[in-house]
């Protein structure tokens, strides 16, 4: 026999009544009933339950490792019931949202509160793009908010309907007193000698990045991949520098410039099912995610102008040594 969600129930009623009589009385049914029913439960968990006495029963050391799992359980499943009838509820109304990390995702949430006040928006981060794809082709979420670099394929593209937001080109993030956060652009084959930080991801913008480098004449050596406030920490501190969206929010202590040439680019992508349930509001997800976008660049740190090279700026003290490490921040 397979534990059900019926059997923890009975378990419960049997301890909190403190009486297989009282619980059958509870539960509805006959007291030699929820006797055999108790045996039942108890061959399939291995042993006994509770130890019966004149004065009713208490639990095992069994009963009670059983009963604070279900008094884990029941309460959980109670709350996924009614979490799923108030969704079914509100039907198409409802947006499940998957990106990676980024503003897009954050602008796209509140347009969609602003606008759709009523409507549940519910949300799903993962540093794979792959991963949110199938969420999508898999029904478990309406949109995916991605990115691709240069003219790469997005994934699920056999499954999922798929539009760019839109294209980015890729600035490199440096601390702002380095030594060339003065500059209007950069060429990338000045930066050889620098550490980069980067943060994880399974698109091909490791290996784009790489292509850029090696077409500037250098190899990076090695790479500093964590979480993005880390990589912006590296930056801030002189320890790297890194890549990042054109998007990349203002920033104290650093500064991002256009490289020169645009040797990378970003692309933002809407995906969805087209035969799923949200596939008759894409228009109106992709207009606000594409406002959401030029939201963002109006906050970024591409709009901060460069320092005057005669005027102190005020950054964390740089970090000295010679470490070297090598990457792509997709921030």
């Amino acid at each position: 026999m397979d534990l059900e969600l019926r059997h923890l129930k009975t378990i419960r009623a049997i301890a909190d009544a403190g009486s297989l009589t009282r619980a059958a009385t509870v539960l509805g049914l006959a007291q030699p009933a929820l006797s055999a029913q108790l045996k039942r439960i108890e061959r399939a968990l291995g042993g006994t339950l509770f130890e019966r006495g004149r004065d009713g029963v208490r639990a095992t050391a069994l009963g009670d490792l059983v009963l604070d799992r279900a008094r884990v359980v029941l309460p959980a499943v109670c709350e996924l019931q009614e979490e799923a009838v108030r969704f079914a509820r509100q039907g198409a109304g409802g947006y499940r949202l998957g990106g990676t990390h980024g503003p897009l995702l954050g602008g796209l949430v509140d347009r969609l509160a602003r606008t759709e006040p009523g409507a549940q928006v519910t949300t799903y981060t993962s540093w794979s793009e792959r991963e949110i794809a199938r969420g999508v082709a898999a029904a478990r979420l309406d949109f995916a908010l991605v990115g691709v670099c240069g003219e790469s394929g997005p994934p699920e593209a056999g499954r999922l309907a798929w539009t760019e937001v839109a294209r980015d080109p890729v600035h490199v993030m440096l601390a702002a007193d380095h030594p060339l956060a003065a500059r209007a652009e950069i060429e990338l084959a000045e930066l050889a000698a620098e550490a980069w930080s980067d943060v994880p991801g399974d698109g091909c913008f490791g290996d784009c990045f790489a292509a850029a480098c090696a077409r500037a004449g250098f190899t990076p050596a090695c790479v500093y991949e964590t979480d993005t406030a880390s990589c912006v920490h590296l930056v801030q501190v002189g320890r790297a520098v890194g890549l990042c969206r054109a998007t990349f929010p203002a920033t104290p202590g650093l500064v991002t410039r256009p490289l020169a040439g645009t040797p990378l680019v970003w692309r933002h992508l809407l995906g969805w099912h087209p035969e799923g349930r949200a596939a008759g509001r894409a228009a109106a997800v992709l207009a606000h995610a594409r406002a959401a976008h030029t939201d963002a660049l109006t906050r970024s740190a591409a709009h901060t102008p460069a320092p005057s090279p005669d005027r102190a700026v005020p950054v964390p003290a740089r970090a000295s040594g010679a470490v070297r490490a090598s990457g792509a921040g997709r921030e």
